[in-house]
C-alpha cells in the first residue's frame, strides 16, 4: 500500500527514469553522428543547452577526446561572463575550440550591417556559421536547440538536413522512424543535428542539477541595470542604452538564455540556485525565448526566417 510519504520519492523515481531515458536518447544520437558523419562538429556558446551537451559528449565518448571539434559562432557582443566561461570549460575539457568571428565576416563584407557598433548582430550568425562550414569542411555541427523553445524549431527533425546553400526547408525534412537516421548528404550540403530535441527547459535545469553542472554566473539571481520596453527588461549596456524618456531601475534578474547582448533580455527573479530555478521554470506559461529575445517578437516566423537563411 502506499502512503502519502511514499510519494515523493515515488515522482523522484519516475523523474529520474525520464533523464535517464533523454540521456540515453542523446548520447545515442551523438554516437551515430561520430558513426555516420565524414567531419563533424558540435556548437559550443557557454549557454546551458550547450553546457547539458558537453556533458553529455563526455559520456559518450570519455575518457578519450571527442572526435569533433567544439565550434563557437562569436558575435563580438557576448555577455563576457559567458566567454569568460565558455574559455574556462573549454580548457578544463582540454578539447579544441574553434571560433567563427562574425566581426570577421564584417571586416569581409559578407555582413553588412547600418551601424556596425549598435545593430543585433544575432541573425548574422547565420552567414559567418557558413563560412565556418565551408571553411573547415563540416558535414554535421550538433546544436543545443529544443522544440519546446519556438514554433519555427518545433518543426525540426533531430537530423536536420540543410541543402548546398546551407538553408532549411521545413517541407523537404526526412522522416525519423524508430530512431532511424538519414545521414547521407552531397558534397555542399550539411546537417544540423539536435540531440536534445525532446528536452524541455525544465528537463534542462532537472539534469543540471542531477549532474551538478556548472554555468555561466549570469544565469542566477543578479542585481542588474535594466529598462523596461515593449514588455521585456534590456539591460542597460553600450550596446543597449536608455532612450529618452526611459526610466533606468536596478533590479534582480537573471537570464533564462544567453546571446547576444542587443537582443537578450533578463527576467525579474529572485532564484539565486539551481532548485529555486527549477521551481520557478515549473510554473512558468512563458516559453524562454518569448520572455527574453527581442528578435523573436519582430513577427512570429522571424525564426522560421532565420533558419531558412542558415541561422541554428
Amino acid at each position: 500500500m502506499t502512503t502519502i510519504t511514499d510519494i515523493p520519492r515515488a515522482l523522484t523515481d519516475v523523474n529520474a527514469r525520464h533523464l535517464d531515458a533523454l540521456e540515453s536518447e542523446a548520447i545515442h544520437i551523438m554516437r551515430e553522428v561520430a558513426a555516420e558523419c565524414t567531419n563533424p562538429a558540435l556548437l559550443f556558446s557557454g549557454g546551458k543547452d550547450s553546457v547539458v551537451l558537453l556533458r553529455l559528449a563526455e559520456k559518450a565518448f570519455r575518457p578519450g577526446q571527442f572526435p569533433f571539434p567544439l565550434v563557437h559562432i562569436d558575435t563580438g557582443h557576448n555577455f563576457p561572463e559567458v566567454i569568460a566561461f565558455r574559455d574556462a570549460r573549454v580548457a578544463e575539457l582540454g578539447e579544441r575550440l574553434i571560433v567563427g568571428s562574425v566581426e570577421d565576416s564584417i571586416e569581409r563584407g559578407t555582413v553588412r550591417l547600418r551601424n556596425r557598433q549598435t545593430d543585433s548582430r544575432n541573425a548574422a550568425q547565420a552567414v559567418t556559421l557558413l563560412e565556418t562550414i565551408a571553411e573547415h569542411g563540416f558535414d554535421a555541427c550538433i546544436g543545443g536547440a529544443r522544440r519546446d523553445e519556438e514554433k519555427a524549431r518545433a518543426k525540426e527533425r533531430i537530423f536536420s538536413f540543410r541543402d548546398e546553400f546551407g538553408q532549411w526547408d521545413p517541407k523537404a525534412q526526412r522522416p525519423e522512424l524508430w530512431d532511424l537516421y538519414n545521414t547521407r548528404v552531397h558534397p555542399g550540403e550539411n546537417m544540423r543535428v539536435f540531440p536534445i530535441s525532446n528536452w524541455t527547459e525544465l528537463d534542462v535545469w532537472q539534469y543540471i542539477a542531477r549532474e551538478r553542472l556548472a554555468l555561466p554566473s549570469i544565469y542566477y539571481a543578479h542585481e542588474r541595470e535594466v529598462i523596461a520596453r515593449n514588455g521585456l527588461l534590456v539591460p542597460v549596456t553600450s550596446l543597449t542604452p536608455p532612450r529618452e524618456g526611459e526610466t533606468v531601475d536596478k533590479l534582480v534578474v537573471r537570464f533564462r538564455t544567453v546571446g547576444d547582448i542587443s537582443c537578450t533580455c533578463p527576467v525579474a527573479s529572485t532564484a539565486s540556485t539551481v532548485d529555486a530555478i527549477i521551481a520557478e521554470t515549473a510554473v512558468t506559461q512563458v516559453t524562454e525565448r518569448g520572455a527574453t529575445r527581442m528578435d523573436d517578437q519582430t513577427s512570429e516566423a522571424s525564426m522560421e526566417k532565420r533558419k531558412k537563411q542558415g541561422y541554428f
